[in-house]
């Protein structure tokens, strides 16, 4: 009998990345991403940041044809169609499903206004204990702005849409989303379990613009005939899962659980954790949105707390304090001095204000600086500290929100390829953290393998992910551990 193969496409702002997964194996057999350069992010004012739909389709395409051509795999073989994408951007349809404009995306600003003044109006509380955030700069405050700013355009709107959504009705020819996507939307009313009348009349949508609701995992739509004989596949494959990059992260990693959590620290670090019951933070310090295993029957929420200040930090210091060493050898050189860095205490937020600090900008602080003492060792050393710090510091907010975490899932890439990193983030939060070899469109493809009945689960769906390590805390030097990470909350605390 002839392989099958699952197809996962993950939508991001920089390329649009395409995956195979072999159904039987469970492995990737081919990755491609298109354009080999980063995408274009059209700003036309400060602030602003568009891509044109059509590329984010063009792309896919592309890639597509890349890994089919890599494997000589044909259309017929696909079996079923996941989808990643990046979150809280719009694109706006008319009857034809045609883009009326250019999607304003995830890290476009101009939404900021129409999200404080929401949340005044409607309430701090009552947008909390409904929508579990304010209205900030998500979907539903940038359709504000384009209501505002460009009324005639906004009257064409048939339908608006995620990133993902748009992919999905390209293939298939029909406009659907999430729950999952409508509450990153902001459109989701979690007291109500439903879509949030009191934030549409607010804002003067009406709810016809809106697309119908699919789930998250199960036959959402099928590819149509006209995308089947552009992309070479076969009419009728299933369009089974769909969710945004941060939740199918969380799936990538099988993070799924109340008390899991998937954390990256690339240039900003995510620390995406499983809540098991409706809750906020009252301070809205971290995001919740329905994790992609979110139902009526089963709670459950995905609380996403963003660091600006992490990786870029270590970044900056490799090449303005160590620029002679490579990563590895920087992160050796880091290891050789003690715990705590002998006094030397680093604020790692110089990159924007911080929604965990509650949009506050403190800038990046040397604290405890001795000339006669302090080497690069305790320089490189007290910067991965402060970002490992930094994410006890936001986990503890999970913590306040009633998650009881005990274990943290990561792909091995960026800032947990150091040792002293992952050592101190285990040990000061107590939690082991678990290291994987997966990425986005694997986890979207895995997706639509148990949306589709492939896999019966998420666990016989990820039984072949590849577990690279495992960290325990350091029981030995706990005390040291926390000693520092005191000192270092203390130190925040004072500049706060």
């Amino acid at each position: 009998m002839a392989s099958k193969y699952l197809l996962g496409f993950d939508v991001g702002s920089s390329s649009v990345k395409a995956s195979l997964v072999n159904t039987d194996s469970g492995r990737c057999v081919a990755s491609a991403f298109h354009p080999k350069h980063e995408a274009e992010i059209i700003a036309v004012k400060t602030g602003w940041a568009e891509q044109n739909p059509q590329t984010w389709w063009d792309y896919a395409r592309l890639a597509l044809q890349e890994i089919m051509s890599k494997t000589n795999v044909k259309g017929d073989e696909i079996a079923a169609i996941g989808i990643s994408y990046q979150m809280h951007g719009l694109v706006c349809v008319d009857r034809n499903l045609q883009a009326l404009r250019p999607s304003i995306i995830w890290c476009d600003s101009r939404g900021v206004p129409y999200g404080e003044k929401g949340f005044k109006d409607l309430g701090e509380k009552w947008c909390l204990s409904h929508l579990l955030n304010s209205p900030g700069n998500f979907t539903a405050t940038k359709l504000a702005w384009v209501k505002e700013n460009e009324p005639e355009l906004f009257e064409k709107i048939h339908k608006i849409m995620l990133p993902g959504d748009y992919l999905a009705m390209r293939l298939s020819g029909q406009v659907g989303t999430t729950v999952s996507g409508l509450s990153e939307g902001m459109f989701w009313d979690f007291k109500e379990n439903h879509v949030s009348e009191t934030l549409l009349d607010y804002y003067g949508f009406d709810k016809s613009v809106l697309a119908d609701i699919v789930p998250t995992f199960g036959i959402q739509s099928e590819v149509c005939k006209e995308a089947a004989d552009e992309l070479g596949l076969k009419a009728g494959i299933p369009i089974s899962y769909r969710g945004g990059d941060q939740p199918n992260n969380a799936l990538s990693l099988n993070v799924m659980n109340p008390g899991e959590i998937a954390a990256t620290a690339g240039t900003s670090g995510v620390v995406y954790g499983v809540l098991g019951e409706v809750n906020y933070d009252p301070l809205s310090r971290v995001n919740t949105f329905a994790h992609v295993n979110h139902s009526d029957e089963l709670t459950r929420l995905g609380v996403l707390l963003c660091i600006n200040g992490t990786g870029i930090l270590n970044a900056w210091t490799h090449r303005n304090i160590t620029p002679e060493l490579g990563y590895a050898e920087m992160n050796e050189l880091a290891d050789t001095a003690p715990i705590g860095s002998e006094g030397l205490t680093i604020i790692p937020f110089g990159n924007g204000a911080e929604r965990v600090l509650e949009n506050r900008e403190t800038g990046c602080s040397f604290n405890g600086l001795n000339f006669n003492k302090h080497q690069k060792a305790h320089i490189v050393r007290a910067a991965q500290e402060g970002i490992a710090f930094s994410f006890c510091y936001g986990i503890e907010i999970m913590k306040e929100m009633g998650m009881n975490i005990r274990n943290i899932h990561a792909g091995k890439a960026n800032m947990f390829l150091s040792p002293l990193f992952r050592t101190t983030l285990s040990s000061v939060c107590g939690a082991t953290i678990e290291l994987y070899d997966t990425d986005g469109s694997v986890g979207a493809a895995k997706g639509a393998g148990i949306g589709a009945g492939i896999y019966k689960n998420c666990d016989e769906a990820f039984a072949s992910l590849e577990k690279l390590a495992v960290i325990e805390p350091d029981t030995v030097h706990k005390e040291n551990y926390l000693m520092a990470y005191n000192r270092w909350k203390k130190t925040l605390e004072n500049i706060l």
